[in-house]
């Protein structure tokens, strides 16, 4: 039986991190809803991702300052 790679460290931050992905999914204007999403296309699914890692390289840019 293969082994899920999308677990989190902790957990209870499942549901913080889809909040975030809802959240960074509105500042690009896709359509996110919560369940499945298979309807986006590779472009959109990728842009969210995208958009998750460019906030947070900003969130840790800011906490060095």
């Amino acid at each position: 039986m293969a082994k899920s790679s999308n677990n989190l460290v902790n957990p209870n931050a499942r549901e913080a991190m889809n909040r975030f992905k809802m959240e960074a999914a509105n500042e690009i204007g896709v359509n996110l809803k919560q369940g499945y999403n298979g309807d986006l296309t590779s472009k959109q699914a990728g842009s969210v991702g995208g958009q998750m890692v460019k906030k947070m390289i900003q969130a840790y840019e800011n906490g060095l300052q």
